[in-house]
């Protein structure tokens, strides 16, 4: 009788449909990368893609899209985070596509630089609707997708989420933005298993800059404004920043932090990536003084020992 039972095991294990079989760990991962046909996206596809990974690379223009699709593990989406009903078809054909989706980086990105007291409400709302409602738009529509593979969602901010100045007050302000969008989801999905992160670049090579250039020029702005040096000061800055993007730092920098983001064993809530010392120092040193100021003098301020035990406890929680 033994003999007979062990028979008919290996008959069952032998004659059972492989799509029956339990998922392998190992098996291809995707990912979706929203902006991804230039700059900091295009950098996270390419480098995603060649470790393995699949990647949907999210674009909106027919030239992007074929050269994204030319690329082994990617396969272009097209998606504006603007377009409900694009998002909408791309939820539709990943799903039907059947791999599922264990990764989403809400990349797509653009900025206005103005003094706030005259930035045009157009131009503020056209990057709100990319900056902050795109985000909050495609992570609803593929959380499904998410929570059901107990995946990653990463969002690409930028140190101007901490940092503020004159001109960038509209961008900081989409940014910071993505700060309380971050927590609050992270809290959220913890319980399904899903972990949200953030990464945070400082300037790298992209076409944002130049963007901003092109659009500041189109709007132009009034000779006898107030903030006219602030204006001037802002445009030489950005055409700086621009000629020397390549000594500043390669994207692939922000590539290799997002890949951390997706598929580390213990990946990070925040992720700073710099290409300098001077623009660590200065997102660090923002971040100490508002802790400062929020301590200043009330009733229930901490002592400078209590802080610097707080610190030590948050430095332990995030070796």
């Amino acid at each position: 009788m033994k003999k007979y039972f062990v028979l008919l095991l290996i008959l069952v294990i032998f004659t059972t449909p492989l799509h029956a079989q339990p998922q392998q760990a190992d098996a291809q991962k995707a990912v979706l990368i929203t902006g991804a046909s230039t700059g900091l996206g295009r950098a996270m596809a390419e480098l995603l893609a060649s470790e393995g990974h699949f990647v949907y690379a999210g674009a909106r223009k027919d030239k992007d899209m074929a050269e994204l699709n030319a690329i082994e593990n990617i396969q272009a989406v097209r998606l504006d985070v603007t377009d409900q009903v694009q998002i909408d078809a791309a939820v539709k054909t990943i799903t039907d596509e059947g791999r599922g989706l264990y990764g989403l980086i809400n990349n797509a990105g653009v900025a206005v630089l103005y003094a706030l007291a005259e930035a045009p409400d157009s131009e503020v709302e056209w990057m709100m609707d990319v900056n902050l409602y795109g985000p909050f738009r495609v992570t609803k529509a593929f959380a499904p997708l998410i929570v059901q593979s107990k995946g990653r969602i990463s969002t690409t901010g930028s140190i101007s989420g901490i940092l503020s100045g004159p001109m960038f007050g509209p961008y900081s302000m989409s940014k910071h933005a993505m700060e309380a969008f971050t927590d609050s989801l992270a809290r959220e999905m913890e319980d399904a298993g899903v972990h949200v992160s953030i990464i945070e670049p400082g300037n790298y090579k992209s076409d944002i800059g130049k963007n901003v250039l092109a659009r500041m020029k189109k709007q132009g702005y009034d000779e006898n404004s107030p903030y006219k040096a602030n204006y001037e000061r802002i445009s030489g800055w950005v055409t700086e920043a621009e000629k020397g993007q390549d000594e500043n730092g390669d994207p692939r920098q922000v590539a290799q932090a997002a890949l951390h983001a997706m598929f580390s064993e213990n990946p990070k809530r925040r992720y700073l990536v710099v290409p300098n010392q001077d623009q660590a120092g200065w997102t660090i040193k923002k971040a100490i003084q508002e802790l400062a100021q929020l301590n200043q003098d009330h009733t229930y301020s901490y002592s400078r020992d209590e802080l610097v035990k707080m610190l030590d406890e948050a430095l332990k929680e995030n070796p």
